[in-house]
């Protein structure tokens, strides 16, 4: 298909913060040197921040290295951390407290200086106007859906979705086909399980010697709490109820500005039991007294999902190819240790600007750029944000190997000697963790209250999720028959329970027959059926701009 073009000097997939971070110092380095630079940014949200969802507490050490003046322009960091709890939950009614000398320093938040509670999303749309300001262009409801490759191997931009087209494929009245950003570079920075990003590691072979990539699902809630249980900047962690020994992960309750808590939990998709939902374990976490005591009495506000990249450095691919970069979550620069991942994320990007525009410098003007740029690697491996991902590689495997109690007793001695103890590794893919169902325990989850506890369907609502119905599918099977035929009596169809949302599920067709359905308009993207499918038979591709949730402040 011929398709409209324009040419950029450099194109970014995502506005999260990787990917504003990267266009933002570009434009910075542009500006002191007297360039004129074109930098286009493309996210298939709504909006910049649409689809941002994070914890979070926030380490602003990146961010003051790109902008030093981050406060008094207006960043939103209002709530300092003023206190650390770290709790194991023993059960449904009780918990232990860890004293302040046993919690790692790796999730030590208050102090001299603090770290910040905020809305990563904010954050986001803050970054954008920055970028802005300083001259990029940013695409917002465009879906990268393919990087361009020319034959030579060498990535050339990318092409956006087409849109208006139909559930049978045929073209609607407002149809518009995708065009072609053509770039001297591009960096990808689609966040979690990016699915061009995914291609890319498979087509260059980024991942050769590495472990294989590994996952969590986190789940969050926004809540307005009563004003006499609020307090702004108490950062709780903990792990233990409801998980078993089989399903590895930690809570999360953070106190933000506006009488508001950030309420989550994160389960490694390295669990094997395929009846575990992890919606309703978030569910019934909720009902823990240490939970309850901020929760009861408040409204929910906002809820979503979404896969974390949790590896680490062992299963960090290289991020250099022809013409292009893989950075922050779409490689999977988080520090799993810290439960962050905004920093380390921000700082790839800024390096990544800092090679882009060092490699431009070197060009002349008719020079088309695709150069695999080496540079970064050595820029990467010397700076802080690789520094913490070496010192915590065996932070997720340890884990995964001795459990949550074991493998935190690992760690925190691991981090007393900065990560000198022999590497640990977890070779085995999250989806090959599935035990057979008949080998699994059956969980009777109990019924949501509507006060602490709610459904499936009240919660896609409070996602703001919205995508056209008269579309094609974006959650493609390879082999349709592989989830009755295979999945169905194997793990009793797992995608029914692992979705947070619903999206799946097992229904009788007119022959009262198993049938897979796919409810593709209630899904928020967070890519878990792609990770965690047992077949790997599920691909998520990017659906028709502008789809998907509408996160306000998440």
């Amino acid at each position: 298909m011929e398709r409209e073009s324009m040419d950029f000097d450099v194109v970014i997939v995502g506005a999260g913060p990787a990917g504003l971070s990267a266009a933002c110092r570009l434009m910075q380095q542009a500006g002191e040197a007297e360039r004129e630079l074109s930098v286009c940014v493309v996210e298939k949200g709504s909006e910049v921040g649409a689809h941002i969802l994070s914890g979070a507490v926030f380490e602003p050490r990146a961010l003051a290295e790109l902008f030093p003046d981050w406060a008094e322009r207006g960043a939103p960091l209002t709530v300092p951390a003023t206190r650390d709890e770290v709790h194991l939950l023993k059960n449904a009614e009780s918990t232990q407290k860890l004293p302040n000398a046993l919690v790692p320093k790796t999730m030590h938040n208050a102090g001299s200086s603090p770290n910040y509670v905020i809305s990563a999303g904010n954050l986001c749309r803050w970054l954008g106007e920055q970028a802005e300001a300083l001259g990029v262009e940013i695409f917002p409801g465009f879906a990268a859906q393919e990087a361009l490759i020319d034959d030579d191997g060498i990535v050339r931009g990318i092409v956006t979705g087409d849109m208006g087209v139909a559930a049978d494929g045929s073209e609607k009245s407002g149809y518009m086909p995708g065009m072609e950003l053509r770039a001297k570079y591009t960096l990808f920075a689609e966040g979690s399980r990016g699915h061009i990003g995914k291609r890319l590691i498979e087509r260059f072979n980024l991942d050769d010697g590495k472990d294989p990539q590994h996952y969590g699902i986190g789940l969050k809630e926004l809540w307005d709490v009563p004003a006499e249980v609020h307090e702004p900047g108490l950062v709780l962690h903990g792990s233990g109820w409801p998980l078993d020994k089989n399903a590895h992960g930690g809570f999360f309750l953070y106190h933000g500005e506006d009488q508001q808590v950030m309420v989550g939990l994160i389960i490694d998709l390295s669990y094997t039991n395929p009846f575990l939902s992890p919606f309703d374990e978030f569910q019934r976490l909720k009902h823990h007294p240490l939970l309850k005591q901020y929760l009861e009495g408040g409204k929910r506000v906002a809820y979503g999902a979404r896969s974390i990249t949790k590896g680490g450095l062992n299963c960090l691919p290289k991020m250099t190819f022809p013409g292009g970069l893989l950075i922050g979550c779409d490689a999977g620069t988080l520090n799993f240790a810290k439960i962050k991942g905004l920093h380390t994320a921000m700082k790839s990007g800024i390096l990544a600007a800092e090679t882009v525009f060092e490699a431009l410098g070197q060009s002349n003007e008719a020079d088309t750029g695709g150069k695999e740029l080496t540079d970064f690697t050595t820029k990467w491996e010397q700076s802080w944000a690789y520094q913490e991902l070496e010192q915590t590689a065996s932070f997720g495997p340890a884990i995964h190997k001795y459990g949550t109690v074991g493998g935190g007793a690992y760690n925190f001695v691991d981090q007393l000697f900065k990560g000198k103890l022999p590497s640990l590794h977890d070779t085995t893919p999250d989806y090959a963790k599935l035990n057979p169902a008949d080998q699994a325990e059956k969980i009777d989850y109990p019924k949501p209250d509507g006060k602490l506890s709610f459904d499936k369907t009240s919660s896609v609502f409070m996602s703001n999720t919205n995508h056209d119905e008269d579309q094609p599918c974006h959650l493609r099977l390879s082999d349709p028959d592989i989830p009755i035929r295979d999945n169905l009596p194997k793990y009793d169809e797992p995608a029914q329970r692992y979705c947070p949302v619903g999206v799946y599920e097992v229904v009788e067709d007119d022959a009262g027959k198993p049938k897979f359905q796919i409810n593709f308009q209630n899904c928020i993207h967070c890519k878990t059926c792609d990770i965690k499918d047992p077949a790997q038979n599920i691909t998520w591709v990017a659906p028709e701009g502008g789809g998907g949730p509408n996160y306000p402040n998440m």
